[in-house]
């Protein structure tokens, strides 16, 4: 028999209805759930997470954790923002956007011409619909690879994106999860792949309350030069962080990554 795994952190949908909320807060003694109007106290699970299952809990559903001191925080795993890196998480349908070019595999890498792209700043509206709008005119110029500079939530409306805190979460200026999808969906249909800038070596400054939730995140000696080293051998650390390069590869379909700063990101365990 193999042991269960754990899950630390994010909400997990059991069913259509029913929610699971995992955080890794190993620096409180207690944390409690606000959902929609609601404040529902978490339950320790003895190994400094917390959980807490609830029904009836519709997408789009705002939600924070609250500390014991009464500082509301968004989930470190967010899926989506209501507004900006500081304010409530959403509940997101993982299954909310329907997929039209399910057959795409990829082109050859020798065939890449890779366009980068900034998604604040390729079109007037900086957003993500905007720029799928524009696609079919860099299928014209002969690009056959987009590589995404980040577009993980950061602080203020506009970022270069190696600033991102929310490592999960699209950057609600940008538009929504299901936006970001198309965007992939519409470039796979005019023969373009498309690949993300991510960023596992630091969190940016503003929004990052995880030093408040698990100190233990971070490594007590390493530093990047952009802050604190993240402590990749402590297992839901390195769960959190593993986790996001999945995530994106499976929830939006990139057909690959680019690693920033991977020097940076050391791991000594086993």
């Amino acid at each position: 028999m193999t042991a269960k795994s754990i899950t630390y952190w994010g909400c997990e949908h059991i069913d259509a209805n029913t929610v699971r909320f995992h955080l890794w807060a190993s620096g409180q003694e207690q944390v409690s759930l606000r959902l929609n109007d609601e404040t529902l106290a978490m339950h320790p699970t003895g190994d400094g997470g917390f959980e807490l299952t609830v029904d009836y809990v519709k997408p789009g559903s705002p939600y924070s954790y609250i500390l014991a001191d009464g500082t509301a925080v968004p989930d470190p795993a967010s899926r989506a923002q209501q507004g900006d890196v500081n304010g409530p998480s959403l509940v997101c349908d993982p299954d909310s956007y329907v997929w039209r070019n399910t057959e795409w595999q990829g082109r050859r890498w020798e065939e890449s011409v890779v366009y980068e792209l900034h998604i604040g700043t390729f079109t007037p509206e900086g957003t993500f619909r905007a720029a799928a709008d524009k696609l079919p005119y860099l299928a014209s110029l002969g690009i056959t690879m987009i590589e995404l500079m980040p577009v993980s939530q950061a602080g203020g409306n506009r970022n270069w994106g190696y600033d991102g805190v929310l490592l999960y979460a699209p950057h609600s200026a940008y538009g929504t999860p299901d936006e970001l999808k198309a965007f992939v969906d519409t470039a796979h249909g005019l023969g373009l792949s498309v690949v993300l800038d991510i960023v596992l070596n630091h969190f940016g400054p503003e929004g990052n309350y995880l030093p408040r939730l698990s100190p233990d995140f971070f490594h007590p000696e390493r530093m990047t030069p952009w802050g604190n080293g993240i402590a990749y051998d402590v297992a839901p650390v390195r769960q959190f962080m593993i986790g996001v390069p999945l995530y994106w590869l499976e929830a939006f379909r990139f057909d690959g990554l680019r690693f920033d700063a991977i020097d940076h990101i050391a791991d000594s365990s086993e």
